[in-house]
Parts: structure tokens; C-alpha cells; sequence
């Protein structure tokens, strides 16, 4: 922006010139170039406008828009991919990190330092040649940060356990402006805080990790059809029960729409794909997975030895931004007739197209020693349900993109944004209320939608993790961030709610 467009900025303008001069990024304000480039991510279903955005080329640009919101009161958001909800509090300054991308291996020590911005493609890329593999997400375009602090239920989850259980330091902009390098020694209960309920603590600048010994795995899909989706579940959930913590593994039922951009195999067809990671030997993963080609003929079969730096074909997630909302629950266990009603509820008969998923959890998540916060480590099962929303002019839901997964742009129906997400949603409550009895809670990393604008987003965030673990959090949150700078997560949002009753309300929205 130039200097002399500060009357175009809604909020003080006091010390912008200084700000301006500090930072290394753009500064941009609405009507700016770049702007609606800017405060766009892979997540479209609300397009935010804040009144200032600086786009972070480093730590010392971070620390200098903190300050600058500090001083001029104003609320601050961060994001780098935007695959959580890119909903920075409106009128408040959004930081976006996806300048810093910066990833650096030490294949020596097995470990890996990455920017605030960077994906997790860049880290399996950059630690393939070692023979190692980082704790990453289905989607190499996810960012590093967001899904760590979240917890990181990856590909190779049930051997390794959670992404936030491998983290060596986190570099944290706290709302004093302060850089600071966390460690479970420097600074033990924030860091355990940060490793599953850090959002809202502060902007992360870089983050260093463990990485695992694997080079190669056995994976890929299972995709079943027609008169073999009903028993594919039952067998599903029989064949969790026995399997070693070495095989990740997840089921994801799709009601594909008839459409001319999907594949022919794919069109108007009802599909369960079961997708596999073993790090065992083939000849192993051959055997184990017998039970389940016994069912009878498949649409596709495409299980492999692979490279670890081909484990993003796995699961094939959508590359390309769309809107979605969706919803998500922790299972202490569940049966095959809860499963079948789910299916019932979202499949070819639903009032929207639905993406339902349920990741086998346990193993060295529930084993595993952590010095984190992750939520509900005894879950057995993530049942995930994600929808698409429609193209729709303006800021609001479902504004921008294609619906999930390749639906298209009316994958939720007419009748507007705001009728189109109240029909996911309740389509979403109904299939969720099915495994009611077995729901332990929600996982902050599967919360795809806009849950900070829900009615009942205190109760979505305090879902993620028990009642005393959330009083220690939001000790943390008042100590760290008192004037509660930084809303731009539900979870802190419970947080600063719990710390700092009686003040304003506080506004939430997704990093990404």
C-alpha cells in the first residue's frame, strides 16, 4: 500500500507508516492490489475481510504486526494455506505466513525445521532422499503448523502417534510481541499447551521436529461398489479389531454426482474406498489385507509397495480451493448397525452430497508418550463428515469455490448460502447423532467449517478436549494473551472464555 492511502483503512492509522517501514512483506488494506489475493486460502466457504493485512516475510515482520495491533487495539488472525476456515475477525489484522516457507532437514539428528508457511509436501520432498518421513496429513498442500498445533492425525498415525508428540521447539510470536523459542524445558506449560490446543496462544514462526525412518510403505486403496458397500463396512470394522499398529488405515464412503469433470469409474456411482498405510513388508500387507479382497470384486485395487514420497496418492484429496463445511466426532468404539445408518443418512439418497470418513485411531496415539495436549487420545475411531457448498456472490458462506471433493459448484443444493449450509449442517447433526452413544468428543484438526460463527461454538470447542484439560488451558491463554489478542481459533475462543469471563465476546475463526 502507499502511505498516503491511509484514510482507506478502517482501523487507527496512528504508527502504519512505521509498520510499513518495518516490514519486510506487504501491507495491504482493502481496495489494495493483492488484497483479496491475500486473504484467500483453499477454504472458501467465507471470505473474510480484515481491515489490514501484512503478508510476513519473516519472524521480525510477525513480532512488528503484533506490536502494531497491540497498540492500536485491533484483534489478530494468521493463516498460511487457509484449510481451516479463512475467517480472520473482521476489521482486525490478519498476518499471513505463506511467505515463510522456508524447510531445512538435518538428516543426522532425524529431525526437521519448517517456516510458518511451509506444506507438508516441501517436508516429504526434502526428507525423502534421507530414507525419513515426516508425521504428515493425507494432503500435501496442508500446512505444517495449524495441523501440528491441532494434534496431526497423519498417515502413518497408528505407528508413530500424533504429529504433536515428535516437536522439539516451537518459535512463538506471544501477544507481547516477544519472539520466543519454546521448549518443553524453557517454558513447559506452554509448550504442552501448544501441542493440541495451541491455537490462540500466539503466532508460530517455525516449528522443528522428529522425523520417522521410513522410505517406502505398502498403500494404497480398496474401492468397493454396489452390493459390496453394506458388507465392505461390517468388514471394516471387524478387520480394526486385529490389525498391528504398523497399518493406518481409513474408510471413506462418496455418493459421486453424475458429472463430465469426474472420472468415468467414478460417475454417479456409490463408492467405499478403504485406504491403506502399512510400513511392513509387502508380502505382509498382502496377507493382511486378504480378509478384505475376499469380499468379492472391487471398482479398483491399486495396493503397492510405494515410496513414502508417493503416500499423498493414498487417500487422492482435492488439490483445488472449494467451500465446505463439515463436522467430526471421537468414538470410543462403534458398531456395525450405527455405521450402516450413517451410510443410510449421507449416501445416494441425502438432501446434500456428503463425505463421510472414519479413521481407524488408536495404537501409538493412545500408547504413545506425550508431552502435548491432544484431546481424547483413548478414541478408536474419527468419524468425519465433510460437504460442499455452492458458488455464491459476495463474503458470505459459501461464497468462491467448487464443492467438496470434486462435486461441483451446487454440490449443497439451491436455495441460497445461508439455506444451503443450515441443510448440511442438519444433515450433518443427524448422521452424528447415530454414534451418539459412543462420542467422546471432536478433534480440533477435522473441524472443517465455520464453528466459531455456530451457536454452539463454546460447546464445539470444549468438545475437543476434557473439562480439566481445558481449565489448564485457558490458565495458559490468560497469562500468555490476557487482553485476548488473538481470536482467530474456536478453541482459544473457549479458552479466553473460560480465563476472562465478563469481558467482550469474543470472536473466533480457522487458521489454516
Amino acid at each position: 500500500m502507499e502511505i498516503n492511502d491511509f484514510d482507506r483503512l478502517s482501523a487507527p492509522t496512528l504508527g502504519l507508516a512505521a509498520l510499513v517501514a518495518q516490514v519486510r512483506g506487504p501491507v495491504l488494506v482493502p481496495g489494495d492490489d493483492g488484497y483479496d489475493a491475500e486473504r484467500s486460502g483453499f477454504q472458501l466457504a467465507r471470505c473474510h475481510r480484515p481491515a489490514l493485512i501484512v503478508g510476513a516475510e519473516c519472524a521480525g515482520d510477525v513480532v512488528a504486526a503484533v506490536r502494531f495491533a497491540r497498540a492500536q487495539g485491533l484483534p489478530v488472525a494468521v493463516q498460511a494455506t487457509g484449510h481451516g476456515l479463512s475467517a480472520a475477525t473482521d476489521g482486525g489484522l490478519l498476518i499471513s505466513t505463506r511467505r515463510m516457507a522456508g524447510v531445512r532437514v538435518d538428516a543426522a539428528a532425524g529431525t526437521a525445521r519448517v517456516e510458518a508457511g511451509a506444506v507438508w509436501g516441501q517436508v516429504v520432498e526434502a526428507a525423502a532422499p534421507y530414507g525419513l518421513a515426516p508425521l504428515n496429513g493425507s494432503s500435501p498442500g496442508v500446512g505444517v503448523v495449524s495441523y501440528t498445533l491441532g494434534g496431526g492425525v497423519g498417515v502413518l498415525a497408528r505407528t508413530y502417534g500424533f504429529a504433536a508428540d515428535h516437536v522439539r521447539s516451537v518459535d512463538l510470536v506471544t501477544a507481547d510481541a516477544r519472539l520466543r523459542h519454546v521448549t518443553a524445558d524453557s517454558d513447559p506449560g506452554l509448550f504442552r499447551a501448544l501441542l493440541g490446543g495451541g491455537h490462540g496462544l500466539g503466532v508460530v514462526t517455525a516449528m522443528e521436529f522428529g522425523l520417522m525412518p521410513v522410505a517406502r510403505l505398502y498403500g494404497g486403496q480398496l474401492v468397493f461398489g454396489g452390493e459390496q458397500i453394506d458388507a465392505a463396512l461390517s468388514a471394516y470394522l471387524d478387520w480394526t479389531e486385529s490389525v498391528p499398529d504398523e497399518l493406518t488405515s481409513s474408510l471413506a464412503l462418496i455418493a459421486y454426482p453424475d458429472l463430465p469433470q469426474l472420472p468415468e469409474s467414478l460417475r454417479g456411482r456409490y463408492l467405499a474406498h478403504i485406504r491403506i498405510a502399512y510400513t511392513g513388508s509387502t508380502a505382509e500387507g498382502e496377507r493382511l489385507v486378504a480378509p478384505l479382497r475376499a469380499l468379492g470384486p472391487r471398482v479398483s485395487d491399486d495396493l503397492r509397495e510405494m515410496p513414502y514420497a508417493e503416500s499423498h496418492i493414498i487417500h487422492r484429496d482435492p488439490s483445488d480451493p472449494h467451500a465446505y463445511d463439515g463436522d467430526n466426532a471421537l468414538l470410543s468404539g462403534l458398531d456395525a448397525a450405527a455405521l450402516l445408518r450413517v451410510a443410510a443418512l449421507t449416501g445416494p439418497a441425502a438432501p446434500v452430497m456428503c463425505v463421510v470418513q472414519l479413521n481407524h485411531l488408536g495404537g501409538a496415539m493412545a500408547t504413545g508418550a506425550s508431552a502435548g495436549a491432544v484431546g481424547h487420545r483413548d478414541a478408536r475411531y474419527a468419524l468425519r463428515l465433510v460437504s460442499g457448498l455452492p458458488v455464491a456472490a459476495g463474503d458470505g458462506p459459501g461464497s468462491g469455490g467448487a464443492s467438496s471433493d470434486g462435486a461441483g459448484s451446487d454440490g449443497a443444493g439451491s436455495g441460497g448460502p445461508d439455506a444451503a449450509l443450515a441443510t448440511v449442517r442438519a444433515l450433518h447433526a443427524e448422521a452424528l447423532a447415530v454414534v451418539e452413544p459412543w462420542r467422546l468428543g471432536r478433534s480440533v484438526n477435522f473441524l472443517f467449517g465455520g464453528h466459531g460463527e455456530r451457536q454452539d461454538a463454546e460447546e464445539v470447542a470444549r468438545s475437543v478436549h476434557d473439562a480439566d484439560e481445558h481449565r489448564r488451558l485457558a490458565g495458559i491463554k490468560a497469562g500468555h494473551d490476557p487482553e485476548n489478542v488473538f481470536r482467530f481459533h474456536p478453541v482459544g475462543a473457549a479458552m479466553a472464555g473460560a480465563a476472562m469471563a465478563g469481558r467482550a465476546p469474543v470472536a473466533a475463526a480457522f487458521p489454516g
